[in-house]
């Protein structure tokens, strides 16, 4: 008796280590998938603050924030760096979706949770085609184009593409009135902050998920206006999205807002791979 109690204490301290090993290394590939994310998104905001400004050549989206990291000395070391980033973050979106417990793991949030999962592990592959292949291929906005273009001849198309950019304007709208309600408050660890920090988080927070948020609903109206107009060319990228926000009655200062917000959002990832529970 003394000996088998003996091996299934051994088993189940060998199975609470191997759980809390996965634990950490999950934890560990989270805070490696905000930090990604993080770069990229200060990058496109910098690049949309030169735009308005009226100095910005490089497009305001993904493929113009690789540009400027590949630019950089030891760029192809930090795009790969990237590309592992976003891997750990598919990785870390999957496992919540398929081994997430609790009550904020219900169907819904699995569901949420396998979707980014897809969308980052596209993004990786993405990244990766850019650092082995050298930045070559389609801009943004011509692959929204052609996405939008081939959708719209088949039956139904016009409703498909409706139908997503329907879906684009509802999640900008969720993530700006999420983010201005502080909801994202809940999932950080504030008792390891101080007042000060947590004051700056927050604002980093709203100010950066108001204007993300701005963006994904400015592009699901192109998107929208393409599939009532039956015109391909009316969807933009997240460039070209950018850039009509300069040619709004605001002019460049609305731009200027939306790109520190923007910044401000990848500075909140940043904070997010250091205080967020995962």
């Amino acid at each position: 008796m003394t000996s088998s109690h003996a091996q299934g204490r051994g088993r189940g301290a060998a199975g609470s280590a191997g759980r809390s090993a996965e634990r950490e290394t999950l934890t560990a590939a989270g805070r490696a998938g905000f930090v990604a994310r993080g770069v990229v998104y200060v990058l496109i905001g910098a690049l949309a603050m030169q735009i308005a400004l009226g100095s910005g050549g490089q497009s305001a989206d993904r493929e113009g924030a690789l540009h400027q990291v590949a630019a950089q000395p030891f760029g192809k070391v930090m795009l790969w760096a990237l590309v592992v980033g976003f891997g750990c973050m598919a990785l870390w979106r999957g496992s919540r979706a398929v081994l997430g417990k609790g009550p904020e793991q219900k169907v819904a949030s699995r569901l949420l949770d396998g979707g980014r999962a897809i969308f980052y592990a596209s993004v990786c592959w993405g990244t990766a085609v850019f650092a082995a292949g050298g930045g070559q291929g389609s801009s943004g906005n011509a692959k929204s184009q052609d996405w939008t273009a081939t959708v719209l001849k088949l039956s139904y198309g016009q409703v498909l593409v409706g139908a997503v950019g329907c879906l684009l304007i509802g999640i900008g709208a969720v993530l700006a009135i999420r983010a201005a309600m502080r909801k994202f408050l809940r999932r950080l660890d504030l008792g390891a902050m101080s007042h000060r920090t947590r004051q700056v988080v927050t604002g980093l927070g709203v100010g950066g998920g108001v204007a993300r948020g701005l963006v994904f609903a400015a592009a699901g109206i192109f998107v929208l206006l393409a599939a009532v107009r039956f015109d391909a060319n009316e969807a933009k990228g997240v460039d070209a999205t950018l850039r009509s926000f300069a040619h709004t009655p605001a002019g460049p200062w609305l731009l200027v807002a939306v790109a520190i917000g923007l910044i401000l959002f990848g500075v909140f990832s940043f904070a997010s791979a250091r205080w967020r529970r995962l």
